[in-house]
């Protein structure tokens, strides 16, 4: 099963600049295509750090401006009413990377939704509490985070659990935070580094990578990860003590009751019936196991009706579908949903999504941008005369993107778009790729700070003071960072 391919402008740009029309013109090819690209980054980060402009609009601002000064011309960038048979490299980034991340993005948000109203997480985290018990409590909401976070994106995870944090907080006496940093570990491993999130879905369909590969390889690295991040989350919860925020208590309960209310005007009607747990794994885990099965089916079978049928079902789109049915069979209609009921949830969990459509569809164009003008074949052959490997070089420019920006998304977007060429050079298998991908995952987690919106939310929910945040949370992230990459870089050797 190999994923779709990318319908980009210029598939096959040349190794000079095919266009001289830029107002660089006048400087040396791969020089003034260096220099573009430079002021195109340098324009990104000032747009969204001082301007604020929003992501989706910066993007494709400079993509325009980085088409423009490369030399594209008007109707290479954008096509003409005239001429139907025109491509242009905006419509065609655009479309080629929605085409299956916006599916696979939708399908895993409904997923998720239906999981969080059913009360999935809370049946998770205490059938796990209950089992490893007090002592391992923070373990057991490392491992709530962990399995909770494959379907639901990281603000709706700390949204649902954080009210379990507090009450686990409030029966031991102990910080705050040996609760909640294993939790966070596990929300925030699976955001950066397992689909259906849109980081690694994004960067899979911009760099040609069956899911398959990016969910094994996430797994890989991920798991080694998230354990580095539990070990210091116990070390430095015993050395800091944060109390459980009163206020946040309170204001959980007002919000738990509100979304019960807004449940019930939309037709939902709160079901005691608690979710068994072997439910809520089956569910989670029924998408992952099917895509692994095509992904491997093309290695150990031959061409046969049993490879195309596990083929099928495999495929990201049909899996998810499978796993959202069984959700809204078995967390819905048989526990007393109406359809209309599955509908709005269904239809609200959708509502968040299209900031991030946007901001990855318009990586796609700044990536098909690059391409097309011959700018990312200039940085391509610049990264290969410095000598660092491709892997290394993919880590360390996701890191500065997202240290700079705050944006995770923006900054594994932007990366794959200026790797992209490297990796075409040369004959890289998927597996190599997909841990590519995972090099540009764990750059873009690198020390969340003020910049960053979930550095805030971390702060706000758990009530740490923004010195503690910075000492707890923002090492959490780079620990978190680090593990990845270096378990990614070290199987990179021999694959």
């Amino acid at each position: 099963m190999s994923y779709p391919s990318l319908q980009l402008a210029a598939a096959s740009a040349p190794q000079t600049p095919p266009h001289t029309g830029g107002l660089l013109a006048l400087i040396d090819g791969t020089a003034g295509l260096l220099t573009v690209a430079a002021i195109g980054i340098a324009l990104l980060l000032f747009l969204i750090i001082k301007v604020r402009l929003q992501p989706f609009v910066a993007l494709l601002a400079v993509s325009i401006a980085v088409g423009l000064l490369a030399g594209l011309s008007v109707t290479e960038l954008f096509g003409t009413v005239q001429k139907s048979d025109a491509v242009s490299t905006i419509e065609s980034g655009m479309g080629g990377i929605l085409g299956h991340v916006a599916i696979i993005i939708g399908l895993g948000t409904m997923l998720g939704a239906i999981l969080e109203v059913s009360g999935g997480a809370q049946v998770l985290a205490s059938r796990l509490l209950g089992l490893f018990g007090e002592k391992r409590a923070p373990l057991a909401m490392g491992l709530t985070g962990l399995i909770f976070g494959i379907p639901v994106f990281f603000d709706v995870g700390i949204f649902v659990l954080a009210p379990i944090v507090y009450a686990a907080a409030k029966r031991s006496g102990k910080s705050v935070l040996l609760y909640c940093l294993p939790l966070l570990a596990g929300l925030s491993m699976t955001h950066a580094f397992l689909p259906p999130h849109p980081g690694p879905v994004a960067a899979a369909g911009l760099l040609k990578v069956d899911l398959g590969w990016v969910i094994l390889m996430g797994i890989v690295c991920g798991v080694p990860a998230v354990l580095a991040a539990w070990a210091f989350s116990a070390w430095i919860g015993r050395r800091i003590f944060v109390p459980v925020p009163q206020d946040m208590v309170e204001a959980a309960e007002e919000a738990k009751q509100a979304v019960v209310e807004e449940q019930r005007a939309s037709g939902v009607e709160p079901r005691e019936t608690p979710v068994a747990l072997g439910t809520v794994l089956g569910i989670i885990g029924t998408p992952l196991v099917l895509i692994l099965a095509a992904t491997f089916s093309s290695i150990a079978l031959d061409e046969s009706t049993l490879r195309s049928v596990i083929e099928f079902f495999g495929n990201p789109f049909v899996a998810l579908t499978i796993a959202l049915f069984l959700a809204y069979y078995l967390l819905g209609i048989r526990r007393g949903w109406s359809r209309k009921s599955l509908e709005t949830v269904s239809t609200a969990s959708l509502k968040p999504v299209g900031n991030i459509l946007l901001v990855v569809g318009a990586g796609g164009v700044f990536g098909a941008v690059l391409k097309a003008s011959g700018v990312a074949q200039a940085l391509s052959d610049t990264f290969n005369d410095v000598g660092l490997p491709v892997i290394v070089l993919s880590y360390l420019i996701s890191l500065v993107l997202r240290v700079a920006q705050g944006s995770a998304t923006v900054a594994i977007v932007t990366t794959a778009g200026i790797v992209a060429p490297l990796l075409a050079e040369g004959d890289h298998s998927q597996a190599f790729v997909a841990l590519v991908i995972m090099a540009i995952s764990a750059g873009s987690i690198f020390a969340s700070h003020v910049n960053d919106g979930g550095f805030w939310m971390v702060a706000k929910y758990f009530g740490i003071s923004e010195r503690d945040t910075l000492k707890t949370w923002t090492v959490l992230e780079s620990v978190l960072s680090v593990a990845g990459f270096v378990v990614a870089a070290v199987l990179s050797l021999f694959v």
